[in-house]
C-alpha cells in the first residue's frame, strides 16, 4: 500500500511546495519544527543557501502540559530533537509518521532519574485527537507523509519544543525536572539555524 504514495501526481505537489519557497530543486533535508504553545509545525527545506522556511501546519489537537514526556500513558507529547523513523499508511489516524522517541537523552535522564517504562509509539498523523502524539489533520499529513518519503527518513528531523525559542528565549519554570534547563538550552541551540526572519 505504502507504494501509491509515489505516484507523479501527488509528489509534484511537493514539488510545487519547493518552488514556491525560492528552492530550485528538492532539498537535501527537511525539518520539522513543532511547538506546542503555538500549536503549529513549520516545515523548513536545506538547500544549497541553508535552511528556507516552505509552510506552517496548525495542530488540530492537543495533549498534556508543557514539559518533557516522562512515561508511558501521561498523554505529554515529547520534547527534543528526534529522528523520524517509520512510515504507517495504514493509520487508524489516516497516516502517520513514527517520531523515534524516546532519544538518547530521553533515555539518560530516566536512567538518572530512576524511571522506566517511558512509553513510545509516538507519531505525527492525522485527524483531530492526541493521546502525546502531534496531530496535523488528514491533508496536512497527506503532504508531510509525501514530503517525508520523498526525501527520506534519514534526511528528516522533528524538532519538539514548549514554545519557539527563536522568538522567546525564557524557559518554561518546571521545578520538578532539574534537567530540563539542560533540555531547553539544547532545543534553544538546535533552533538556531531556522531563522525566524524567513517566515515573518
Amino acid at each position: 500500500m505504502q507504494t501509491c504514495w509515489r505516484d507523479t501526481a501527488t509528489l509534484s505537489v511537493s514539488g510545487s511546495a519547493f518552488e514556491q519557497a525560492g528552492l530550485a530543486e528538492t532539498p537535501g533535508e527537511i525539518a520539522l519544527l513543532a511547538f506546542k504553545t503555538e500549536q503549529r509545525v513549520e516545515l523548513w527545506g536545506r538547500g544549497e543557501t541553508g535552511w528556507t522556511w516552505l509552510k506552517n501546519y496548525p495542530f488540530t489537537a492537543t495533549s498534556g502540559q508543557l514539559g518533557p514526556k516522562l512515561r508511558e500513558g501521561d498523554r505529554q507529547i515529547p520534547e527534543g530533537v528526534y529522528p523520524l523513523i517509520a512510515f504507517n499508511p495504514n493509520s487508524s489516524y489516516h497516516l502517520s509518521v513514527k517520531i523515534g522517541y524516546p532519544n538518547a537523552f530521553d533515555q539518560a535522564m530516566a536512567a538518572a532519574d530512576g524511571r522506566t517504562q517511558l512509553g513510545g509509539d509516538i507519531f505525527l498523523h492525522g485527524k483531530a485527537a492526541s493521546v502525546g502524539c502531534i496531530p496535523v489533520g488528514d491533508a496536512a499529513i497527506e503532504e508531510l507523509f509525501v514530503l517525508a518519503l520523498t526525501i527520506g527518513l534519514k534526511r528528516t528531523q522533528i524538532i519538539i519544543a514548549p514554545h519557539d525559542f527563536r522568538r522567546d528565549p525564557r524557559s518554561p519554570a518546571l521545578a520538578q525536572l532539574a534537567w530540563t534547563a539542560e533540555l531547553y538550552a539544547q532545543l534553544a541551540d538546535a533552533l538556531r539555524p531556522f531563522d525566524i526572519s524567513r517566515n515573518d
